[in-house]
Parts: C-alpha cells; sequence; structure tokens
C-alpha cells in the first residue's frame, strides 16, 4: 500500500508541495484538505477580483479536472484537531489518518483586542470568505467611508479596492511615515504622497485605532482615534499584519513559537510532520533572512523543496536571496537583498529619485568591500537573475551601475533612467562611472 501523505491547507505552500510530490513519485495518495474553497487560486488575486479586472475562475491556475487526473484528492473540510500519536486528522466531518502530514495552514489577520473589532463591517483581507464579506458590505454602494487600520501592503491593495468603486478612505498608520518597519524615509515617503495627491486617500500617519463604535443597526458606525478623533464609517479593514495560523495546534506536543518550528527540511518536532508556507517558522536561518516569512514565493520555494522530499529526494530548503515584489496602487515595487528600513552602521545606501514622478531607485552596498547588499526599485521593472547575481557575487556598487543597463526589463518604449542614476552617483561620490552597452549574453545567458 502506497503511502499517504495529507497536507492541511490549498494555498501555494500546500498545493506546490502536492504537485512535486507528484512529479517525482506516481504511487503516493496525496489528499488536501482546506476549508477555505474547493480549488487553489491566486491569493494575490483577490483584490483584482473586486475590482472587476478578473473573475474569480480566473484566478485559478489549474483547470478544476486537473486534480482528478492528477489523482490528488481534495477535500472541503476544517480540521480540528491532529493526534499524533495515532497519525490520525479529526476533522468536522470525518477521521483521516495519513502516513506523513504537511501543515500549511497560512497566517490569519493580526487583532489586538479593540472594543467593537469583532463588529459586523470589520474585517481583514486575507481568505475568499473574506472577499465575498467586502463585496456584500460595499455593494449598492452602502459604504460611504472605510477606515484601513495599518500600513502595510494589505492595507493598501484594501484602500485601492476602495478608491475604485469611489468609496472615500481614511488610512491609520502608526508610523510616521508609509510601511515604516520596511521602508526607507524617502520611498515611505513617495507612496504616502502618491496615495495622497493621485488617488485622494485620507492618510493619518502616527495614528493608531482606540475604538470601534456600534451604530444603531448593530454594525460598525464610526472609530475614535487614540488621538480622540472620531471618524464615521461604514466599513473598517483590519489589516495590521498578519500572523502564523497555528491557534488550533498550541495545546498540542508540536512545538510552537510564532509559528510551528521546523529545521532546514521543514521537519517538525514530530515525527513525520513538516510544515510550510506562512505558517512555518525556520530555526536555521541564514544571514538575511526572518525565521518566518509571509511571502508568496517563499511559500512556493518550499513546496518544491518539500515535495522533493516527501518523493524521496530529501533535500534542505535554501531561501537564497530575498526577494518581494508588489503595487502600490500603480507603482510597482521590487527589493533584493538587504535594504533596510534605517541605515546601518557599516553601509552606504545611494538613493535617486525622478525629479517629477514616483520612480525610485536605491543601492545599498557595504561601506569597505563596496560591495552589493540589496535594492530597492520603484516604477522600473529590473531583472530578478541579474539583481541576484550581482548580490551573491558581492559585486562592488561601480560595476552594478555600470551593467543597470543589463537588469532593465522594461519595455523598449519605456523611458530609461540609467544615465540619470550615474550621473547623480558621480556627482555625490566623485567617481567617473560610465554605462556599459547593454550585454545580451549577460542578459539571456549563453542559450
Amino acid at each position: 500500500m502506497a503511502n499517504h501523505v495529507v497536507i492541511i491547507g490549498n494555498g501555494i505552500a500546500g498545493i506546490t508541495t502536492a504537485r512535486h510530490i507528484r512529479k517525482n513519485d506516481s504511487e503516493t495518495k496525496i489528499t488536501v484538505i482546506s476549508s477555505e474553497t474547493d480549488h487553489f487560486f491566486s491569493r494575490t488575486a483577490l483584490m483584482y477580483i473586486y475590482m472587476g479586472h478578473m473573475r474569480y475562475k480566473d484566478t485559478k491556475p489549474y483547470e478544476d479536472w486537473f486534480w482528478s487526473k492528477n489523482r490528488i484528492d481534495l477535500i472541503r473540510d476544517t480540521v480540528l484537531s491532529i493526534d499524533f500519536e495515532t497519525e490520525t486528522l479529526k476533522t468536522k466531518e470525518q477521521d483521516i489518518s495519513y502516513d506523513k502530514l504537511v501543515i500549511a495552514t497560512g497566517s490569519t489577520p493580526n487583532k489586538f483586542g479593540w472594543k467593537g473589532q469583532d463588529l459586523p463591517g470589520v474585517q481583514g483581507l486575507y481568505s475568499k470568505q473574506d472577499l465575498d464579506t467586502l463585496e456584500e458590505s460595499t455593494a449598492n454602494k452602502k459604504v460611504k467611508r472605510a477606515v484601513i487600520v495599518g500600513g502595510g501592503l494589505i492595507g493598501v491593495e484594501f484602500a485601492e479596492m476602495m478608491r475604485s468603486r469611489e468609496i472615500e478612505v481614511t488610512f491609520l498608520v502608526r508610523e510616521n511615515r508609509f510601511w515604516g518597519g520596511v521602508l526607507p524615509l524617502e520611498e515611505g515617503a513617495m507612496i504616502a504622497e502618491h496615495m495622497q495627491k493621485d488617488h485622494h486617500v485620507d492618510l493619518r500617519l502616527e495614528e493608531e485605532l482606540d475604538e470601534i463604535i456600534e451604530g444603531e443597526n448593530g454594525r460598525v458606525s464610526a472609530v475614535i482615534t487614540k488621538k480622540g478623533e472620531r471618524i464615521e464609517c461604514e466599513l473598517v479593514g483590519l489589516t495590521a499584519g498578519v500572523r502564523p495560523n497555528v491557534d488550533f495546534l498550541k495545546n498540542s506536543t508540536l512545538e510552537i513559537g510564532k509559528g510551528i518550528k521546523v529545521n532546514k527540511y521543514l521537519e517538525t518536532n514530530v515525527p513525520n510532520v513538516y510544515a510550510a508556507g506562512d505558517c512555518a517558522e525556520v530555526q536555521e536561518t541564514v544571514p538575511g533572512r526572518r525565521s518566518i516569512e509571509a511571502v508568496w514565493y517563499v511559500g512556493r520555494m518550499m513546496g518544491e523543496t518539500l515535495g522533493q522530499t516527501l518523493a524521496g529526494n530529501k533535500i534542505a530548503y535554501e531561501p537564497g536571496i530575498w526577494f518581494n515584489s508588489a503595487k502600490f496602487f500603480d507603482i510597482e515595487y521590487q527589493t533584493y537583498g538587504n535594504v533596510a528600513a534605517n541605515n546601518q552602521e557599516d553601509e552606504i545606501t545611494f538613493y535617486w529619485k525622478h525629479p517629477s514622478k514616483s520612480i525610485s531607485f536605491r543601492a545599498v552596498y557595504d561601506k569597505n568591500s563596496r560591495a552589493l547588499r540589496g535594492i530597492n526599485n520603484f516604477g522600473i521593472r529590473l531583472r530578478h537573475k541579474i539583481c541576484e547575481g550581482w548580490i551573491k557575487s558581492n559585486t562592488p556598487i561601480e560595476i552594478v551601475l555600470s551593467e543597470l543597463r543589463n537588469a532593465n526589463f522594461d519595455p523598449e518604449f519605456f523611458k530609461q533612467y540609467e544615465k540619470d542614476i550615474i550621473s547623480q552617483f558621480n556627482i555625490e561620490n566623485g567617481t567617473s562611472i560610465k554605462p556599459k552597452k547593454k550585454n545580451l549574453l549577460a542578459i539571456f545567458g549563453r542559450g
């Protein structure tokens, strides 16, 4: 009888694990359990469904028949508890035995005990159910103003969704700039200005939620800020970060910190039990990486690694150079390597911004060796492979800038800014760097 691998969670980590087991093992029985949806979909596309750019079915990378064809059994159910001694899951509908278990339960939105946080009209933006609730709440122009709490990626997505339907938005951010724990001052200020001036978001920096007020209809009617201001609203978006979705496991024998503790092979302290994605807390981190990284591509990489291991080819999870990308309304953002919100003592940062547009480039490099450590990029697309290569090979900043054209991934008709970036660096540093011609071999490799 073939082994039975059970995966809890049908997000990017769980589904990638299932797919890579099946790619390398045609015999193992695979069962995926999720209470959210029948089929895997792209969670990052939730906002585009709401804004009318995509339909829900367009966010599913695979046709519904894909799963049965590949003999991956999908169960729509909720896991209530796990008996690790008998290797059995208890769900709402049945008991399920496993030989190997993968926990890929993702994240859940943070709540901080605010009065009124559970009122109708107060919600996060993480699941398909959240999207459905938001659609119902804002239908027929029932919401005139939304208050969004927490200045991160989910918060700015929420704001863009509201503005797409001409709903007024007040955005409460406790830091002195947008996404202050991640973005340096200049980038945070640029995004804040873009939201305020170009998209008419009422952004309140250094302001926090105190309580949420219930109206006569039993739904949210206003919020009170820490400064004592009352803001009338019909909807509150709680987007103050996420935490690993592991509460149902906290009284078990599984070792849990903030998330489920795993080693470099994504193994837990319990035999035959693994964790991947947002809920996994990696104990053997590499420099520049965090123990928990709630990012889509991290979940994908963990799933690829774990799929290989469970198919009999045991390999360690190697996160590589940090990378992330996002959009702030219509500004594209990429980051590579280590770019701290505040400059570190042993590094130098170079920052260029377009004089009139929301376009910028930041390079952080070692003060002594001048090796590139990280890049922040807004409004210019750069090639992942080249940026990663520069950081891995400790390329000096002067060479990085001279070769910057090779990394540009914008379409031909887009204006390019390498000359302007290099010119400012030369003026600030007394150097005479010149841009090299594009090297197609460096861009596309040797075939």
